[in-house]
Order: structure tokens, then sequence, then C-alpha cells
């Protein structure tokens, strides 16, 4: 794998990194382009998303931190402050509550601008995971499938074929990019059905995780995945029954 791509002197550009900036501008791009379909201005898109970005990186982090120093014992703030380890779901979370203020100061529909970024948050995601397959981070379990791959340079390091599982996740998130740009203009809540189909396909794709199983035979990753299931699934039958009520 490819774990560094070069160095600035002592300063290490990793693959990982790369690849997060060119999420950050390709869903720039598909959010600006949602955004004047629904007579929005697009030019507010990069600022909204620079909220959306640097409260993902904030809660990425911080839920990296604590959660590794709870089970660990490691110390939070040499964890906080390390280059490497982010958790999405915990971006997820501040992402959503800092990109809403950024809608409020900027008068833009939280709703209309989440949905905006449906599309965009599942291609970001997927390019994300291809920096994970380069720097050789949350593969899966030893197999013996013919497309096993081993992470000689890993995060840890391992010489026995795994599950490729950062590319099983980036299949199904492309798929369901794919799915949410064909229902972008028919869906009463775009993102509510972003978040489902991502936790649905997090909730499968662990099962060829290695992470440790927390409750239930289901691991840390299933549950929140669950949860998104049921929060996006909420949301969405409740836009969708305000539309129903505004038709009849």
């Amino acid at each position: 794998m490819y774990p560094e791509l070069f160095r600035i002197g002592d300063f290490s550009i990793s693959t990982f990194g790369v690849m997060l900036a060119a999420a950050f501008l390709v869903g720039t791009w598909i959010t600006a382009r949602r955004m004047a379909e629904e007579g929005l201005d697009p030019e507010k898109a990069t600022v909204i998303l620079i909220y959306v970005m640097a409260g993902g990186i904030a809660g990425s982090k911080l839920y990296f931190a604590a959660d590794v120093s709870l089970r660990e014992g490691i110390s939070f703030t040499s964890l906080l402050f390390a280059r490497d380890g982010i958790t999405w779901y915990g971006g997820l979370v501040l992402a959503t509550v800092v990109g809403a203020i950024g809608c409020r100061r900027n008068g833009i529909p939280v709703k209309t601008f989440a949905d905006c970024t449906a599309v965009a948050g599942a291609v970001g995601q997927a390019i994300g995971r291809v920096g994970c397959f380069l720097v050789g981070d949350d593969y899966g379990a030893p197999t013996d499938l013919p497309w096993g791959v081993a992470f000689p340079r890993g995060a840890p390091p391992t010489l026995e074929p795994v599950h490729p599982t950062q590319l099983y996740e980036i299949a199904w998130l492309l798929c369901v990019a794919a799915l949410l740009w064909r229902r972008r203009r028919r869906s009463p809540f775009l993102f509510g059905e972003y978040i489902a189909l991502n936790g649905l396909g997090r909730m499968v794709i662990e099962i060829w995780r290695v992470n440790p199983k927390v409750a239930l035979d289901l691991t840390e990753p299933q549950w929140i995945g669950g949860g998104l299931v049921v929060l996006g699934v909420t949301g969405w039958l409740y836009y969708w029954s305000r539309t129903e009520r505004a038709v009849s």
C-alpha cells in the first residue's frame, strides 16, 4: 500500500490526507450543483461546507480519542492530537450540528441543504475509504478468498490476506450515491435515505470486520449503524407524512 505520498522536510503527506481533501472538493462540487437545482445560491456551498468539514474533523477526532481512551486507557490528549485516528460516526454528528449553524448564519434552510449534501456525502465517504485502503486502515478479518489483501505497511501491519472491507464499503457507497442521485427530485427526505442506507451498509460490512462485540453479539459500529437506520427512516416518514398532508 501507499500510506505516504511524499515528504516536505520532516512533514509527511499521507494518501489519506490527500483523499480527504479530494473528498471535500468533490463533495463541494456536487453540493453546489444540487443547491443550484434547488434554487439556492451555489456560491454558499463552499462556505457552509467549511463549517461541515471543521465540525466533521473535530467530531471524528473527539469520538476516536474518547472511545479509545475509555477502552484502552490511553491518554485522551495524546489521541486527540495524534495525526492518525478518526471515526466517521463522530464526524457525522458534529458536522451536522455545525453545518446547521452555518446554514442559519447564511440564510439557507437546514433541511434543504442536508438533502443537497446526501449524494455528496456518499461520494465523499467513498473517496475517504480509498484513503483508508491506501494506508491499510480499517481492513477486515483474515480470508482465503482470492481478493484478500495483505497490508504489510498497514495500521496495524498484516502479512496475512484479509477482507478489503474498505473496498466493500466503497462499492456500497457508490451504489447508494447512484440511487440517491436518481431519487433526488422524488424523495421527501434524501438525507434520511443517505444515513439509513449508510447505517445498513455498515451493519452488514461489520460481519467481515474485527471490531469487538459490545452487546447482543453486535459491534459498536453495528449499534450506531442501526441507530442511523432508525433515525433516517423516522425522518423520512415524518417528511413523507407532511408531504402527503400537503397534497391532500
